[in-house]
């Protein structure tokens, strides 16, 4: 009996499949929706699956980058007896240091009688075309087969002598190329620098890194390493090291990376007791990813559920038929359910083979924005397969709904033309305030500052609260339907059929509701953290002026040097010479303090003049002061007396008249030594920032009474600096004989990633809400087609369907935005918290992209009507009122 019902099932499964894949062939449009929706989703995530692969470098393949052909790579350190894991950048322990560090005869007794080839990593500047710049430098004969893969040659050849060099691109773009000389610059003990004359015979890459500079000589060419260098690396050669070399050349200090231990590692329980485990972070993040695969397998099947709602209508009368002759529930649902599997099984396979197919574009792409080279082109296959299996699955599950629902739809109503869903729940609304109270507890929950799991909690509570937003989108849709009573005709059409479909509607309003949910939560946390960055930030001058703040000991002719360089490359900044009081002195540094009576003036700065106590008959503009407190400071300026920064959190002064006292501090400790002290008018001047680019103004007498050594101390630029320029100019001052930097105030400046993300973001927002909309509206037009011909025949002006397809649209979007931005605005604001707390004042900051949520909200629903009211087509079908 259990076989028969087998087999039955079995039997009922092959029909089925075949009907749908008949109905797919003959309902080709339909069906290459369907297959978009499911294809586009699978395509992106296994592009994005190969190509962080392929970025992501195991420590099996980074073996030639890391020791070129050798069989390992031995890192003495100045200590006995260390502990690593299989890779050691992994991690490292050891005990005392300061030990001598093993040497190659003590490492001979472990390894034999092997090929050594000592390789060193160092840096120096060299001369550019425009002044002097920074560069990397590997010490090697990269003539040696053990050597073969740490620099790839382009052009040319490997150095053959202490005199000659081979570079990267990066060195060759800012200085000699092939054939050229480059020089180096390396600082010698008693401070000067050294001039290194070297000839480039090659051009190539560093194994390791693709944008920094990177150059490469034979030992000897940078002179004799000093005892503060250290014991060079060794590469050996020879047969594998193996796991128990290794530990032996531990307990000898040695840090060991072998080829054969990264390629084919031992079990953990090789592992010293303290190296095991520590990769506590791996169930967090697995977590966090399954919280992300479940939030776009939920966007998948809300924007292909519509898809499989409207199948499933079309076969709604044959299903009736089949019902009224004997058939069952179970045999309608799988027909439906048919669908599902024959869309999914075509559109996770033909999505994950154009998506490696774009990978192969992708990963170039990507490429150009690491600074460090990508592994081998790698397809993860298992993970792919899951991704194939990803599509599969939403697109079965998009086909649930519809299926049960064509399962139990009355075949009387369905057979006599009438296609009503009825009421809504009157459960629906309650189960879905419930769901979003339970995400709104868990947000709060989860919002305490703390560790991962407040943001697993607040993860949990979004998706929690999405799926209650869910239940509630048939009530609202409902309520909307009432309201248009006295709408314009395409409007109050578009709202009663949304209402009348609701399997058709609901799925795409909740589908543009979850993803301007996930929108507004993404961005007002990234926002609210860039807001926190940028309220802690301190501005050193204000913005878009520069410095360069000069050495303590500079002479006139470096000042004069200085400033001829600033003159030259930025001809329009205006410059200023800033004088200030040396601070340093010999064996001491000077404490200057301020006081009214017994109660201390507390000042704070934070600026790049050279000096916290500037010296000036008058306030200078480079203070970026207010300009109401300009003529009460030059006034005090000019009576002898001091004038007092004050920023934005500071108190006012306690009196016009201020004590300044001056100490020495000795450099060896000890007491501070009081010197002089006078008594001067006092004003303040408030800067509008966090901080003051000096503490305090003193006026020429008042230095002079106080007996305080000033000097040149910076040399200010006004605005305007271009960067190129200051690039530039920065490398004709290093090569100056202040060796000395222009730094520009900027302001600050959002991380890149963060601008990123917003862009991906709106973008990615707005992909998705098109897509939902765009779905819904298309089916609905396909739908209402004995509607339209109803208009036509009661003659309607063309226009009406172009009028009815945009309302459609507005209300799919609009509707989907006002649900979903409520819904964002849980986790958003929860995760922010944690993320702004400021563990001094114990607050947080919460900060709206106001921009981006009218963009979403407003923006894109206007939008997405307006693109469908213009491609949509103006003509009503003349047909028969027949479905």
């Amino acid at each position: 009996m259990s076989g028969g019902t087998t087999s039955s099932r079995l039997g009922g499964w092959r029909v089925a499949l075949r009907l749908a894949r008949r109905e797919a062939w003959r309902r080709k449009a339909q069906t290459a929706l369907m297959l978009l929706l499911i294809c586009l989703p699978v395509m992106a995530v296994s592009a994005a699956t190969v190509v962080w692969r392929t970025s992501d470098v195991s420590s099996a393949e980074s073996v030639t980058r890391r020791m070129g052909a050798a069989a390992a790579v031995l890192t003495p350190q100045q200590t006995r007896d260390v502990a690593q894991k299989f890779d050691p950048d992994d991690g490292t322990a050891w005990g005392a240091e300061n030990e001598p560090p093993a040497t190659e005869a003590e490492i001979r007794t472990v390894l034999g009688d092997r090929p050594l080839l000592p390789v060193r990593r160092d840096s120096a500047d060299y001369r550019t075309t425009h002044g002097i710049a920074g560069t990397n430098l590997l010490v090697a004969d990269l003539r040696q087969p053990l050597a073969a893969g740490l620099f790839r040659l382009d052009d040319g050849r490997f150095p053959r002598s202490v005199d000659e060099v081979v570079v990267n691109q990066a060195v060759a773009d800012r200085g000699p190329g092939l054939g050229d000389t480059l020089v180096l610059e390396r600082r010698a003990p008693d401070g000067t620098k050294v001039p290194i004359e070297l000839r480039v015979v090659g051009v190539g890459d560093y194994a390791d890194s693709r944008t920094r500079a990177w150059a490469a000589v034979l030992p000897g060419a940078l002179g004799e390493p000093t005892a503060d260098d250290g014991p060079p690396q060794l590469l050996v050669g020879g047969g594998p090291v193996t796991w128990s070399d290794v530990r032996a050349l531990n307990a000898l200090g040695v840090i060991v990376a072998s080829r054969q231990v990264l390629t084919d590692p031992p079990p953990e329980s090789a592992l010293a007791p303290d190296m095991r485990g520590g990769d506590e972070g791996d169930d967090t993040a697995l977590t966090v990813l399954g919280l992300v695969v479940a939030m776009v397998l939920l966007e998948v099947v809300l924007l292909a559920g519509p898809a499989f709602a409207v199948r499933a209508r079309a076969q709604a009368h044959t299903l009736a038929l089949v019902a009224a002759s004997g058939g069952t529930p179970a045999q309608a649902r799988r027909t439906v359910l048919a669908s599902g599997v024959v869309v999914g099984l075509v559109g996770g396979v033909l999505g994950v083979g154009l998506g490696i197919a774009g990978s192969t574009l992708a990963v170039p792409i990507a490429q150009r924005l690491d600074a460090a080279w990508f592994g081998p082109f790698e397809v993860p296959w298992a993970l792919v397969a899951l991704v194939a299996g990803f599509g599969f699955l939403s697109a079965l599950l998009a086909a649930v709904v519809p299926a049960f629902a064509a399962s139990r739809q009355d075949v009387v109503a369905v057979l006599a033309g009438r296609r009503g869903e009825g009421r809504p729940s009157r459960r629906s609304p309650v189960v879905g305030l419930v769901l979003i109270g339970l995400g709104v507890a868990g947000s709060v929950a989860g919002s305490r500052p703390g560790g991962g799991s407040s943001a697993l909690l607040v993860g949990g509570s979004a998706i929690v609260s999405v799926v209650g937003m869910i239940f509630l989108v048939p009530v609202v849709v409902a309520a909307v339907a009432r309201l248009a009573a006295r709408l314009p005709l395409p409007l109050r059409f578009a709202a009663r059929d949304a209402a009348r479909h609701r399997m058709r509607t609901v799925p795409a309003i909740a589908a543009v509701g979850a993803t301007v949910a996930g929108v507004i939560a993404l961005g007002i946390a990234v926002t609210s953290q860039a807001a926190s960055d940028e309220q802690g930030y301190s501005p050193m001058l204000p913005i878009g002026n520069g410095a360069v703040s000069l050495p303590t000991d500079a002479t006139p002719g470096q000042v004069d040097e200085v400033e001829e360089i600033l003159r030259k490359g930025l001809p329009d900044a205006p410059r200023e010479r800033v004088t200030g009081v040396v601070m340093d002195g010999a064996d001491h540094s000077l404490d200057i303090g301020l006081a009214h009576g017994d109660q201390r003036v507390m000042t704070s700065y934070w600026g790049i003049l050279g000096t916290s106590f500037l010296v000036a008959d008058e306030l200078p503009g480079y203070l970026g002061t207010r300009p109401d407190d300009r003529a009460a400071a030059d006034r005090v300026l000019a009576d002898g007396g001091i004038v007092v920064l004050r920023n934005r959190s500071e108190k006012a002064l306690p009196a016009d008249r201020l004590t300044v006292e001056v100490g020495e501090v000795p450099f060896e400790g000890g007491e501070i030594a009081h010197l002089r002290h006078a008594d001067l008018p006092a004003a303040a001047a408030r800067v509008p920032e966090r901080s003051s680019p000096v503490a305090a103004v003193l006026s020429p007498e008042a230095a002079a009474l106080l007996r305080l050594p000033t000097a040149t101390t910076a040399i200010a630029v006004r605005p305007t600096i271009e960067k190129g320029a200051l690039k530039n100019v920065n490398e004709q001052l290093a090569a100056s004989t202040a060796n000395v930097e222009l730094q520009v105030e900027r302001g600050y400046q959002p991380e890149a990633a963060t601008r990123i993300i917003k862009i991906v973001l709106a973008v990615l927002g707005g992909i998705l809400m098109l897509g939902g909309t765009l779905t819904a509206t298309f089916l609905a037009l396909s739908d209402a087609r004995p509607d339209f011909a109803t208009m036509a025949a009661v003659g309607a002006r063309p226009r009406t369907r172009r009028g009815v397809a945009a309302s459609y649209a507005l209300v799919v979007g609009l509707v989907g935005a006002l649900l979903g931005a409520p819904i964002g605005f849980i986790p958003g604001v929860a995760i922010s918290r944690p993320l702004t707390y400021d563990d001094v004042t114990s607050s947080t900051l919460l900060a709206i992209p106001w921009p981006l949520l009218g963009a979403v909200v407003v923006g894109l629903p206007l939008l997405t009507a307006l693109i469908v009211g213009l491609a949509a087509r103006s003509r009503l079908p003349l047909v028969a009122r027949l479905d």
